[in-house]
């Protein structure tokens, strides 16, 4: 059964993280992760995958991460939401999550749902 990706905001999420930054996409190796890119075990999406995050505030290098969901990036074309997961204390604007996600995001109409 799919997951509300909007369900998880406002709550602490566990990240298991396969794209840490400064890493190469798997199937594009001119596109590098600008940020933390994993996903919530155990979850399923629209797209029949995990439920995506971007980690936002930690500028190194994680294999897992424990924060807060402050946002959902909710693609309008696909069934694919993103979850944007800070440390605790940690806040962003929505200005600040499209600069910061932009790097991928680019490609995709999207809203941020809070």
């Amino acid at each position: 059964m799919k997951n509300n990706a909007e369900d998880y905001i406002g709550k602490e999420v566990l990240v298991k993280v396969d794209r840490p930054i400064g890493s190469h996409h798997p199937d594009y190796a001119d596109h590098v992760y600008l940020v933390n890119y994993g996903f919530v075990p155990d979850t399923i999406s629209g797209d029949g995958e995990e439920l995506d995050c971007y980690i936002l505030g930690e500028h190194k290098p994680l294999k897992e991460f424990k924060g807060k969901c402050i946002a959902v990036l909710h693609r309008l074309k696909e069934d694919d939401d993103k979850l944007i997961v800070v440390p605790e204390g940690r806040n962003f604007t929505d200005s600040e999550i499209r600069l910061l996600t932009e790097f991928q995001e680019k490609y995709f109409e999207s809203v941020i749902l809070r």
